[in-house]
């Protein structure tokens, strides 16, 4: 039988394209995986008072519930970048290419807010924790406990997925045509090559052909 590939010249972008695919199973599943953390450890308290601090200002024990902050806005962004990329996954073209840049904005936002919030403005988070508790004028410390850790981590690693599916979405995977809304098909005139090369494969079979035969 004779070999289909004899004489067939290798495209210098192609290596560049086989290895851009090759991102996107390490990609969702980086993606997924960061968001879920910030997504978790968003809704869970980023800043507490410790015990011992709280109890030497003249406060009464509490749980940590009530000696911590939250950073709500963290999880909530966490959750749009979850919602990206299950929309990302079956769609294609522009839309895609919104979705992926909207997760990297909101996994950026993420970041943006923990360091803002965990870093950047802990003394007045601390300042609003003694006014709570009833401490007013009481210079109290508050640390960072391991959720604000897990959310800055899962955010980073959203951020990072997101932008890698921003450089190589054309090259990713797409969801089949036979998902689309009836109409929507992608007539075969204008299908790309090698999408074409497979819709002739799968047209061969179905007609009975045996695309292995001699």
């Amino acid at each position: 039988m004779p070999d289909p590939d004899a004489g067939r010249t290798t495209s210098p972008a192609e290596p560049r394209v086989s290895r851009a695919r090759r991102t996107f199973g390490p990609a969702v599943l980086a993606g997924l995986a960061g968001g879920g953390a910030a997504a978790v450890g968003g809704h869970r308290a980023m800043l507490a008072v410790p015990q011992e601090t709280l109890t030497a200002a003249g406060g009464l024990p509490l749980g940590l519930a009530e000696r911590s902050a939250q950073f709500a806005l963290s999880g909530a962004l966490a959750l749009v970048v979850l919602a990206c990329w299950g929309v990302l996954l079956v769609t294609r073209g522009v839309v895609r290419r919104v979705v992926a840049v909207l997760a990297a904005l909101a996994a950026a936002g993420v970041v943006a807010v923990v360091v803002t919030g965990g870093f950047l403005q802990d003394e007045d988070a601390a300042a609003d924790l003694a006014v709570r508790l009833g401490l007013n004028g009481a210079a109290i410390s508050v640390e960072r406990t391991s959720w604000l850790w897990l959310t800055l981590a899962g955010g980073l690693l959203a951020l990072a997925a997101a932008v890698v599916a921003v450089r190589n979405l054309r090259s990713w995977p797409e969801m089949g045509t036979r998902y689309d809304a009836p109409g929507a098909e992608t007539p075969h005139s204008q299908a790309r090559p090698e999408d074409q090369s497979n819709l002739d494969l799968w047209k061969s079979l179905d007609d009975g052909d045996d695309p292995t035969a001699d």
